[in-house]
C-alpha cells in the first residue's frame, strides 16, 4: 500500500492541504478553504485536472476541516483505503527549540503556542490547523515541520544581533530565519540535478515569490540567510520591505505621527514592491516599465539591487560557491529578473546563458557550460518535503 500524508498549512483565514503519495512524490489531492470567519466561504479540492468547488459557512478551522473530509468522501481520493500514516503541519516558528520535524504531543504544542509572540500573525493559525487535525484525525500522529528548522545550523555570529545578550536572551531575539523547508528541498534537489553529494557542494538558495528569502548551504547545512527574528528582514519582498534602518521606525512614530500598529502594517503589508509602484505582480510590473512607467522601474531596480547584493555576500560568506538556485514563483518563472540579480557578477564566477535562462520551463540548468559557479532553476515543493519528513519521523517511531 502506500505511504501518504495529508499536508496542512493553516493561514490566518485560509486552510491549505495536500495528499502526498510520499514514495511517488505525487499530490493525489489538494485543495484549499479560503475566507474562513466570513459569511460564506469557498472550498477549492482538486484531483488531477479536475477541480471541485462548493460554498459554505465556515466559522473557523475545525469545521473548515470537516468540510475537506466530506470532499475527500464525496471526490476522492478515500483517506481510508489511501494509506494515509499522519498529518504534517508547517509550523512557522519553532525558536531555538526544535531542529528537525518533531510529533506533536501536549508539551510540543504548548511550545507552540508560547512562541506566538515571535511570530503573531502565523502561529496562532498553525495552532488552529494542528486542533483541527487533532479533532478530526485523533489516531494518527501529527507532526509540526517548521519554517524555522534548517536555519538551526546557523552560527553564533550569523544568528545574533549586537545588542545586550540577557535582553535578548530574555525576549529570544535572534536571527531564526523562514522558508526553511523550501531551502532545505531545493539544496538538496539542486545538488542531485548537478550529481554531487550534497555534503560536498556550497549552494545559495534564492526563494523570491511574494515572500523573498536567500540563504547560503555549506554542505546541506544552513549557515547563513537573509530573514530574521521575523520574515521582515532582508530581500524586498512583494509587500514587506526587507531590510530597513530601524530608525526609520522611530522617525514614522516621532514625525508622522504613526502608532507602532501602524508602522508594523506599513512595513509588512504596504512597502516592498506593492509599496514602491502598487503591484507586487511581476507581470504587471513588467507591463507597467514597457509603457514607461518609472515608479516600476525603480521598485524592480531596488529588487534587483538587494538580490545582488546578498548573492555577492553570500559568496564572501562561503568563500566557494558551486551553484545558485533560483526558486518559488517569482525565481522560477522570470527571466527578467533572474538575469537582473545576476548582471555584473561575472568578476565571481557567474556567467549566465541568457537563452536558456530565457527557455527555462521547470528544472533547468541556466548558466553556460563553462560556468565556474552553476546557475539553476530549482522548483520547490514544500508540502512533499513536509510530507517526506514527517513520513520519515512517523517511520522512526514505528520502527
Amino acid at each position: 500500500m502506500a505511504e501518504t500524508v495529508l499536508v496542512i498549512n493553516a493561514g490566518s483565514s485560509s486552510l491549505k492541504y495536500q495528499l502526498v503519495d510520499v514514495d511517488t512524490r505525487q499530490a493525489l489531492a489538494s485543495g484549499i478553504v479560503e475566507r474562513i470567519g466570513e459569511a460564506v466561504s469557498p472550498l477549492t479540492h482538486r484531483i488531477g485536472e479536475r477541480k471541485h468547488v462548493i460554498e459554505a459557512p465556515v466559522p473557523d478551522h475545525t469545521t473548515g476541516l470537516r468540510g475537506v473530509l466530506k470532499l475527500f468522501a464525496k471526490y476522492g481520493p478515500d483517506l481510508g483505503s489511501a494509506g494515509l500514516v499522519g498529518v504534517g503541519h508547517r509550523v512557522v516558528q519553532g525558536a531555538d527549540e526544535y531542529s528537525a520535524a518533531t510529533i506533536i504531543n501536549p508539551q510540543v504544542l504548548a511550545k507552540i503556542i508560547e512562541f506566538t509572540p515571535l511570530a503573531p500573525l502565523h502561529n496562532p493559525a498553525n495552532i488552529q490547523g494542528i486542533e483541527a487535525s487533532q479533532a478530526a484525525f485523533p489516531d494518527l500522529p501529527q507532526v509540526a515541520v517548521f519554517d524555522t528548522a534548517f536555519h538551526a545550523t546557523l552560527p553564533p555570529e550569523a544568528y545574533s544581533y549586537a545588542i545586550n545578550p540577557g535582553l535578548a536572551r530574555q525576549f529570544r531575539i535572534r536571527r531564526y530565519g523562514f522558508h526553511g523547508t523550501s531551502h532545505q528541498y531545493v539544496s538538496r534537489e539542486t545538488a542531485r540535478a548537478m550529481g554531487r553529494d550534497l555534503a560536498d557542494v556550497n549552494i545559495i538558495t534564492v526563494h523570491i515569490g511574494s515572500g523573498c528569502s536567500m540563504t547560503a548551504v555549506r554542505g546541506g547545512r544552513s549557515v547563513e540567510t537573509s530573514m530574521g527574528l521575523t520574515p521582515l528582514e532582508g530581500l524586498v519582498m512583494g509587500s514587506r520591505c526587507g531590510d530597513i534602518d530601524p530608525a526609520v521606525v522611530f522617525h514614522l512614530v516621532r514625525e508622522a505621527g504613526l502608532t507602532i500598529d501602524q508602522v508594523d502594517d506599513l512595513l509588512n503589508k504596504k512597502s516592498g514592491l506593492l509599496g514602491m509602484c502598487g503591484s507586487l505582480d511581476l507581470r504587471d510590473i513588467h507591463r507597467a516599465i514597457a509603457s514607461g512607467d518609472g515608479a516600476a522601474q525603480l521598485a524592480l531596480d531596488v529588487f534587483a539591487h538587494r538580490l545582488r547584493h546578498y548573492i555577492g555576500a553570500y559568496c564572501a560568506q562561503l568563500g566557494r560557491v558551486d551553484a545558485i538556485a533560483f526558486t518559488a514563483g517569482i525565481g522560477e518563472n522570470d527571466p527578467v529578473t533572474r538575469a537582473l540579480a545576476l548582471r555584473g557578477l561575472e568578476g565571481l564566477g557567474i556567467e549566465l546563458d541568457a537563452g536558456r535562462n530565457a527557455a527555462a520551463r521547470g528544472a533547468a540548468l541556466i548558466s553556460t557550460d563553462g560556468s565556474p559557479i552553476e546557475v539553476w532553476v530549482t522548483p520547490t515543493n514544500e508540502e512533499y518535503e513536509i510530507a517526506h519528513q514527517a513520513a520519515e519521523l512517523i517511520d522512526s517511531v514505528d520502527s
